[in-house]
């Protein structure tokens, strides 16, 4: 790749790694839930009384905004605005309730409410299993462990995990402007670019890849990529990316 197009790329990951390109976008729901984390104007709950969210508050928002995040984004907004609000904006208080809206109607897409659910037992689970007076966090897992102890998918080696690998940055990458970096003991030079199918298109018309399956090893080829340009910190080429993507729509 000539030297003028990674300039170009340095450009659209400065320019865009922003907020204001965020508001409409599944991060914002996980950012909401982190910014009333540390506010010192007190939080009122739905059933009154103060509130102030945890980290699993904002680990929980993350896991269903990174599962809903696919379609477009008005719609990705709607539904997981409409799943908080049966939440009652509080994710972990509900999640371990136990008692979940779980019936065959949509909640975004094709996952249904069941769907839904079933994650929300999962998590659970992995909450309750911590020691007493403490509690774990989702950091502890790698990405096939989030794949399959949290969204109970099968194992599969090849898999891109993109929805994971998106959520992963979204809590590890620090630099204070889009991501949230609440993820204290994980290193962002570990990250792997989130592989949907625009950064899979842009990254073959840029040259990036050559490979024809979204895979693993695709993902794994364009963070080598960005390695090079942004060293110690490759997910940062995804912001790079979505600047290809709005320059060349």
């Amino acid at each position: 790749m000539d030297e003028s197009t990674i300039e170009k790329l340095r450009g659209w990951a400065e320019r865009y790694n922003n907020p204001r390109y965020f508001e409409e976008d599944p991060i914002a729901f996980p950012r909401r839930f982190a910014q009333m984390m540390t506010t010192t104007q007190p939080v009122l709950g739905f059933e009154g009384g103060e509130w102030r969210p945890s980290l699993q508050d904002v680990e929980i928002a993350a896991v269903f905004s990174a599962h809903f995040a696919w379609g477009r984004r008005a719609m990705i907004v709607r539904d997981c605005s409409r799943l908080f609000d049966e939440m009652l904006w509080r994710p972990y208080d509900y999640v371990m309730a136990g008692s979940y809206r779980d019936d065959d109607s949509s909640a975004h897409r094709t996952v249904k409410w069941s769907e839904v659910a079933d994650i929300c037992r999962r998590l659970k689970q992995f909450y309750s299993s911590a020691p007493d007076g403490a509690r774990r966090s989702l950091e502890e897992l790698p990405a096939e462990g989030m794949r399959t102890l949290i969204y109970g998918q099968k194992p599969d080696e090849k898999a891109p995990n993109k929805k994971i690998w998106m959520l992963r940055r979204w809590m590890v990458r620090d630099d204070g402007l889009v991501d949230l970096g609440l993820w204290k003991h994980s290193d962002k030079k570990d990250l792997v670019i989130p592989l949907d199918v625009h950064v899979f298109r842009q990254a073959t018309e840029l040259g990036i890849t050559s490979r024809r399956t979204r895979n693993i090893d695709t993902a794994l080829e364009i963070t080598d990529f960005f390695k090079t340009i942004f060293p110690g910190d490759p997910a940062k080429g995804d912001f790079a990316l979505f600047g290809y993507g709005v320059n060349h729509a």
